[in-house]
């Protein structure tokens, strides 16, 4: 919206030029949505706690944790999407289809998860809409968007898996492209939806992915950088840089309510949207893998939680105390500030292992 608006002016108003650069609405993406959540994020949050839109704990969980989290209003992810949206909205090229196939994600994925909140709300149950509903929908709702991007954007390379450490290990996925991206979305969506267990174990790991592809896509849609660091040019994914700052300014917002002790949980509202959104900036910038490196944590999580699930229907043994993996060390004694400090430590090092493929090659 305003980025078109200022455009129409360049040639009255040469200093409009700077709303060109990509890296400077990127910085203005990222500022307004960090605004904007702040300034929605208490009445929110008052408005939550007033019509008792809380978040139902699992009743298997630590009894420390029971405790401290009854009570605490949820949908939180609201304040996260209306920041990243208008943010978004406001400096982006929203004639860029891959801005628009990252706005539809978010959005659909976020209304999903509002559902599945307002579910669980109305049934004072920790279990919303059957996991088996939500799937089907979450597979509709990309593969709807995925169907979309490849008949808008026609370029082969698309279609094919570029592997970090060998520049020239390259597979074309051809058909099998579509269902591939599918579970890279639904994948990740679902990752980090099990990572957000704890006060801001979620929000910092996106915040530390959504930064590695600001960069990563950057360089993607810059013909330049892409050819120094030997990886793939795709003519306009720079755009999505703005798209990552948006998320890094609305999370780092909401994640100032958050914090331990959480006045807010994001929901499903929230980690939907988030690792939809995450994995198709992962497509977008052909770094799929990349996306697996430095969302690694939320690989962990998910993996704990297919391990646990096959070990106890073959054997009817656990093998963790509880899962996802940050619940097991909390049922082991470890504070929950100390699983979640350890775990951000863990999402550092691997965004910075993410970055470093890029150079490895």
């Amino acid at each position: 919206m305003l980025y078109e608006l200022f455009l129409r002016y360049v040639e009255t108003f040469t200093f409009l030029n700077v709303f060109k650069y990509i890296t400077f609405r990127t910085g203005l993406a990222f500022f307004t949505s960090l605004m904007i959540a702040l300034l929605i994020g208490g009445p929110f949050i008052r408005l939550f706690s007033n019509k008792q839109i809380f978040d139902p704990i699992r009743e298997d969980g630590p009894t420390d944790h029971i405790i401290k989290k009854i009570g605490t209003p949820t949908m939180g992810g609201v304040i996260i999407l209306i920041a990243l949206i208008v943010s978004v909205l406001f400096w982006a090229d929203l004639t860029n289809i891959y801005i628009l196939f990252c706005l539809y994600i978010v959005s659909s994925f976020g209304l999903l998860g509002a559902y599945d909140d307002y579910m669980k709300i109305k049934k004072s149950s920790s279990s919303g809409i059957s996991s088996k509903f939500k799937i089907i929908m979450q597979i509709f709702l990309a593969l709807i968007g995925l169907i979309a991007l490849t008949y808008f954007v026609q370029y082969e390379e698309l279609k094919s898996l570029y592997f970090p450490f060998f520049k020239n290990l390259i597979i074309n996925l051809g058909w099998f492209f579509i269902p591939f991206s599918i579970f890279v979305i639904v994948g990740s969506s679902n990752a980090v939806n099990l990572t957000d267990g704890l006060d801001g174990l979620a929000t910092v790991p996106v915040i530390l992915v959504a930064g590695c592809f600001a960069f990563i896509s950057y360089v993607t849609g810059n013909i330049v950088f892409s050819e120094y660091l030997q990886i793939l040019y795709i003519e306009g994914t720079g755009e999505i840089s703005i798209f990552c700052g948006a998320i890094i300014g609305a999370c780092l917002g909401f994640l100032w309510f958050n914090a331990p002790p959480a006045k807010i949980f994001m929901g499903d509202t929230g980690s939907l949207s988030l690792g939809g959104s995450l994995g198709a900036v992962g497509i977008i910038t052909k770094h799929e893998i990349v996306l697996a490196i430095t969302g690694g944590l939320f690989v962990l999580e998910a993996l704990s939680v297919m391990v646990q699930v096959i070990s106890f229907k073959m054997t009817g043994k656990r093998i963790f105390k509880m899962a996802p993996i940050h619940h097991h060390f909390e049922k082991k004694g470890w504070p929950e500030s100390t699983v979640v400090i350890r775990f951000w430590i863990i999402s550092i090092i691997l965004a910075m292992i993410g970055l470093a493929t890029l150079k490895l090659r």
